[in-house]
């Protein structure tokens, strides 16, 4: 299966996969201005010097329905504190020298602003790709052409209960990489089951040409490890940061230590 020749964005996605220097290249997931603007900036450069090779970056929204308590909470406190979708574009553009920046929100947020300006602006603040949990795949060939306008790439999401069908045309569609989430249900820390990485990885990989990433679950080095073990080109940890982040007193260094320490379990130090 062939993906035809890509725009800027899914070119820098797939430099920050192949040159990752570890067995799956690391994603962290930040909630943009959580806790506040400020402070969501300096857990992107955290992630940087921990050793992330990308960056999903969140777009807060009012009515998260992909996302469990931890990330709905973080997105509830950010709106409080005056995020909005320029000043999250703010902070890829201050992350994007750095990391790939890969953006996540909601179709609402995407079409309020109208899917041509919104994929131009994330590109012009320098993101490479646009994840959004809630565009189904029929209503999506529009955000697609927008973004393959803009250079960036639209990554889609296949869940275990996505039928072949459905995820042989998603994966032909897809751009940058495949998000594949390792369990049914919302984002959050949860018992894994890493012994299923294996046939859901090997499935999404049959049907697309482009990067495999894991998320959705996985909180630990151990899942990070047996989510690379498994395959999978790409691991994504959202929950466990956000958590450590609203816990900590100083949140970019617990933020860079808890990367630190997935790098290294991924078979590369921190930077």
């Amino acid at each position: 299966m062939s993906v035809p020749d890509t725009n800027a964005g899914a070119r820098r996605i797939a430099a920050a996969f192949a040159g990752s220097g570890k067995s799956a290249a690391l994603m962290p997931y930040l909630m943009g201005g959580f806790p506040d603007l400020t402070v969501s900036r300096a857990i992107g450069h955290s992630y940087a010097d921990g050793g992330a090779d990308l960056v999903e970056l969140g777009i807060p929204f009012s009515d998260p329905l992909a996302d469990g308590p931890v990330i709905q909470a973080a997105g509830t406190r950010a709106l409080a504190a005056g995020a909005t979708v320029d000043a999250v574009l703010a902070i890829a553009a201050a992350l994007t020298d750095r990391v790939a920046v890969v953006l996540m929100t909601y179709a609402n947020i995407v079409l309020a602003r109208g899917a041509q300006r919104f994929a131009d602006d994330a590109a012009g603040a320098g993101a490479s790709g646009l994840i959004v949990p809630d565009l189904p795949f029929e209503e999506a060939p529009a955000v697609l052409a927008a973004c393959e306008t803009a250079g960036l790439a639209l990554v889609p999401l296949v869940a275990p209960t996505t039928p072949d069908a459905r995820l042989a045309a998603i994966g032909a569609r897809a751009r940058g990489f495949l998000y594949t989430v390792s369990v049914t249900g919302t984002t959050g820390e949860r018992a894994t089951g890493a012994d299923a990485f294996a046939p859901i990885v090997a499935r999404a990989r049959a049907h697309s040409a482009v990067p495999v990433a894991l998320g959705f679950g996985i909180a630990t080095p151990e899942d990070a490890r047996a989510a690379a073990d498994a395959g999978a080109d790409g691991v994504i940890v959202g929950s466990r940061l956000v958590r450590a982040a609203g816990e900590a007193t100083d949140p970019p260094a617990a933020v860079r230590a808890l990367v630190s320490d997935l790098a290294q379990a991924l078979g590369q130090k921190a930077r």
